[in-house]
């Protein structure tokens, strides 16, 4: 049977045999859902019975490294288990391939996840009435919309935001360039930040196309950034440690478990490349921005 078929077929089983709610049955097809796009993104053209352990365990290592929690990862893995356990149960497979597959470990030292409700907290928390809180708020919005590593974020440059195509240039580790859809909360912050303090500012020569400036007119370091946002936790009362990073592994987590493509994810990250192939292709950028508009909190 196909992937359609199967999936139909454990659904019915679901309802049927297990009496469970339209929710739980529908998390179960999601989570099974990522892994069929998984395997058509690495042209691995198998179906659910000719899958084998280490087929899993590369998706759940590129969940991983996408910026998936553990907690998220194991329930997708337990979901796996019962797709499995009912095709041995039908007799379409003679062995679960899921049994060797270990569960990742909770209790592992993993970037703290913003919850929705954190990031809202740490957002609203800043106070605006400064011109380094209106910097501030416009900063951790571009953060947290696009998903930015730390030195991108100070580098951001004013020539590469694009506001009407809801679109800012990247240009990440290896001197690559990628183009990310920017929600219009952000660019709203940001406009308000430009209109408002930035060009009151005496900008150092050099700095002129730098978006994010700090009293002397230079671009932000790292670790002004670092503690910006450590300082900002502690005033609103979040107990997570948490940096730049953190913004970014929410970033992808909520996208995710939200039901974004993994592709697409992928593509706003920056990461060149997540299993030993390269194993995609160009996104178009109409399909990203409405990933974004869908699928992210803030937008």
């Amino acid at each position: 049977m196909s992937w359609k078929a199967d999936i139909a077929a454990f659904k019915t089983y679901l309802r049927l045999e297990k009496s469970l709610s339209t929710n739980s049955i529908d998390a179960y097809v999601h989570d099974i859902e990522k892994l069929v796009q998984f395997l058509d993104y690495t042209n691995v053209g198998l179906g659910a019975t000719q899958l084998k352990t280490e087929h899993l365990r590369n998706f759940l290592k590129w969940v991983n490294e996408l910026g998936m929690s553990a907690t998220s990862q194991a329930r997708i893995l337990s979901g796996l288990h019962s797709f499995y356990k009912y095709l041995l149960i039908e007799n379409l497979i003679h062995t679960d391939p899921t049994e060797l597959v270990d569960a990742p470990r909770i209790g592992r030292k993993l970037p703290d996840t913003l919850s929705k409700e954190d990031v809202e907290i740490l957002l609203e928390g800043v106070d605006r009435s400064t011109p380094e809180g209106e910097r501030n708020r416009a900063m951790l919005e571009t953060l947290y919309s696009c998903g930015l590593r730390v030195s991108e974020l100070v580098n951001l440059k004013i020539s590469d935001i694009f506001p009407k195509e809801a679109y800012i240039r990247i240009i990440g580790k290896g001197n690559k360039e990628r183009l990310v859809p920017i929600g219009r909360t952000a660019l709203k912050h940001i406009e308000l930040y430009k209109q408002s303090v930035r060009h009151l500012i005496e900008v150092t020569k050099g700095e002129e196309d730098i978006l994010f400036l700090n009293r002397r007119g230079s671009r932000l370091t790292r670790v002004m950034v670092f503690t910006i946002i450590k300082n900002l936790a502690q005033k609103c009362g979040v107990k997570k440690t948490i940096s730049p990073h953190t913004f970014r592994h929410s970033f992808a987590t909520h996208l995710l478990e939200g039901g974004a493509d993994l592709r697409a994810v992928q593509e706003m990250l920056g990461h060149e490349s997540i299993t030993t192939t390269e194993i995609y292709t160009h996104i178009d950028r109409t399909f990203l921005t409405a990933q974004i508009l869908k699928y992210h909190p803030r937008s």
